[in-house]
């Protein structure tokens, strides 16, 4: 699993996996209704373990011009007050509205499953060259049409995509200056971690533009615990936020999942309040808005705690990842181990981007209270995470669990 702190996620993977899964929250308080998720109007986003990413746990911690959400996940939706535990959970599509030029073509291209390279192929074969690259800039509201051979070809775009005659053309918003474009700190810097069409920016739709924009991660604490089968059971976060402009007063942040069995079923935030908690089934990521409970002055800081229980998964856990966006004056990495599933090795590593091979990878000890953890100050962004290995032997330590 991993989690972000900038775009707070977190990952919990099992064996070869870089990411975590969360599930249907189990509803325990009868006093909760059910209520449907919508992001709150405002551009920023934390979490996997994804800066406001979280860390990348196998476990592993916002707009852009209405982005479609990913190919319709499944999602589970819910609200609870501070400090209590996430009580029900509703299922709903994951798709929001999309009024704008990125957002249309982003929901068209995912409705018709075309990738840019055939669509660029389509153009071709009608004589209009359109690079993928181009495309991929228009989806994402970088830059948008304006010469006449890239509006014929958004003409041709509406055949290729079966949208009404006009319906994209006029979504067009008035000429840009020239020159190139430069994206927003905060999607390109999370750009530069995740790679184009991550997990993350599926999950976050429209927001992930400038996914928390507003604030930045100071301090980090992951708590990760392993279960007596050596599947994830549960992951608690402690951020300490900064305010990067006076306002802010939310941050949003992505869990995500390896295994498809993971499931989160009891979600509890300690400091703030949980505004949104859903999962989307298909991307197997869980998705918090968190509120401060009040608008920030610049340079203001609050601490943002939540705990997140995992039902039992098919495969055992092997790493804890977090990526971070942004440089973190402090990361501190728990993984607490049931007895019965005591690892035979641990040893910490970085990734300069998620998929990236790990490097400076070193072992690090098991405590008596069945715990490593790695504290690094000064966080450079990037992948930050825990991996360990089981035995195979006969019962006892290092064995492998199940």
């Amino acid at each position: 699993m991993s989690s972000d702190t900038q775009t707070d996620e977190a990952h919990a993977t099992g064996p070869g996996s870089t990411g975590a899964q969360a599930t249907n929250p189990r509803a325990s308080d009868p006093r909760a209704t059910e209520a449907r998720s919508t992001p709150a109007p405002h551009t920023e986003a934390h979490a996997t373990p994804a800066p406001h990413t979280e860390a990348h746990a196998t476990p592993a911690p916002h707009t852009e011009a209405h982005a479609t959400p990913a190919p319709h996940a499944e999602a589970h939706a819910t609200a609870a007050r501070t400090g209590e535990a996430l009580t029900t959970s509703a299922l709903h599509a994951a798709a929001t509205g999309a009024d704008t030029f990125p957002g249309v073509l982003r929901e068209a291209l995912n409705r018709r499953g075309l990738s840019l390279e055939r669509v660029s192929e389509r153009l071709r074969v009608r004589g209009i060259t359109i690079s993928q690259a181009t495309l991929s800039s228009w989806q994402r509201g970088r830059s948008q049409p304006e010469r006449a051979r890239s509006l014929q070809a958004v003409d041709v775009l509406e055949e290729i995509l079966e949208l009404p005659a006009g319906s994209l053309r006029s979504l067009l918003g008035p000429r840009r200056p020239r020159g190139r474009t430069t994206p927003p700190d905060a999607e390109g810097a999370a750009l530069q971690i995740l790679g184009e069409d991550s997990v993350v920016e599926k999950a976050l739709g429209a927001r992930f533009r400038h996914f928390n924009q507003e604030t930045s991660s100071l301090m980090v604490h992951d708590i990760v615990r392993v279960g007596e089968t050596g599947t994830l059971s549960g992951i608690s976060t402690t951020n300490v936020l900064r305010a990067k402009r006076a306002g802010a007063d939310r941050a949003v942040f992505v869990l995500s999942f390896d295994d498809e069995a993971a499931e989160p079923v009891d979600i509890r935030v300690t400091c703030g309040r949980l505004a949104e908690a859903t999962y989307l089934k298909g991307l197997k990521s869980l998705v918090l808005e968190i509120h401060f409970g009040r608008e920030l002055a610049k340079l203001d800081t609050t601490v943002v705690s939540y705990a997140v229980e995992v039902s039992p998964s098919e495969t055992p856990a092997t790493h804890y990842e977090r990526w971070s966006r942004t440089n973190l004056h402090e990361y501190l990495q728990q993984v607490f181990f049931h007895p019965g599933a005591l690892p035979a090795d641990c040893h910490r590593y970085v990734r300069e981007k998620v998929g990236d091979p790990p490097r400076g990878r070193r072992r690090i000890p098991l405590s008596d209270a069945h715990d490593v953890h790695v504290l690094t100050s000064r966080c450079k962004p990037g992948v930050h995470g825990v991996a360990w290995e089981y035995g195979t032997g006969p019962s006892g330590t290092g064995d492998r669990p199940g």
